[in-house]
């Protein structure tokens, strides 16, 4: 048993955990939608010019449109999800994959394939903590477009809170351990604040946090080495 390629926390038996496969089955089904919602940040010029139109395209006001541009294009979501289909085929010694006719329907086909071979992706192939990671960036690329408050409500996973936290036994010593809740810094928060035993780290705390969750997951997956 090894530890998550992905998630580099929950143990499993083949690349990816239950946990980090379903987050990515779920990312899959909604790249159609998101390729769709896309649409809407684009100026009128180029939504025309998605649908055929032959009018002059405008420049590209803002660095978000061409952002979405690049998502939508040849070369962003289609791209990026034609390539790794592409990958899994070789890796499973299939032909090469037959494209859609139209953007929207090659991200529907690869999206869905990808879907459908997700069970062997996260027991058999290699190569899916690089597949899971892309998935999660495109996913989080186009999701930061269209729902632009997603990643702020959900901050960045730090790791474990190292606060010890324990509880009076009688006349016997506390017991004590540690608390072991996951941290999250949210944008514009100029400190850390474990939800579960409430600690605050300060800034003046931040590498030493950094140090300690470091060397907690490496002695994790130590002992999960051992353990296998």
């Amino acid at each position: 048993m090894t530890l998550c390629q992905m998630c580099d926390t929950r143990p499993t038996d083949g690349h990816l955990c239950t946990r980090c496969t379903d987050t990515i089955d779920e990312q899959l089904r909604r790249m159609p939608a998101l390729y769709l919602s896309l649409a809407a940040f684009l100026p009128p010029a180029a939504r025309g010019a998605q649908h055929g139109s032959h009018g002059p395209a405008a420049e590209a006001p803002l660095p978000v449109t061409e952002h979405v541009l690049d998502l939508r294009g040849p070369g962003g979501m289609v791209g990026v999800l034609e390539r790794q289909r592409a990958a899994m085929h070789a890796a499973r010694g299939w032909a090469e994959p037959v494209l859609g006719v139209g953007i929207l329907n090659r991200i529907s086909l690869a999206a869905g394939a990808l879907r459908h071979s997700l069970d062997w992706i996260a027991a058999d192939w290699p190569a899916a903590g690089d597949f899971a990671r892309t998935i999660r960036d495109l996913h989080g690329s186009a999701a930061s477009v269209v729902h632009p408050r997603l990643r702020e409500e959900r901050g960045t996973r730090l790791g474990m809170c190292p606060q010890l936290v324990g509880e009076a036994k009688g006349d016997e010593d506390e017991e004590v351990e540690i608390c072991g809740a996951v941290l999250r810094h949210f944008p514009g928060d100029r400190t850390v604040t474990c939800q579960w035993c409430g600690t605050v780290y300060e800034p003046a705390a931040w590498t030493a946090l950094r140090e300690w969750i470091d060397y907690e997951e490496a002695e994790a997956k130590a002992r999960l080495a051992q353990a296998g």
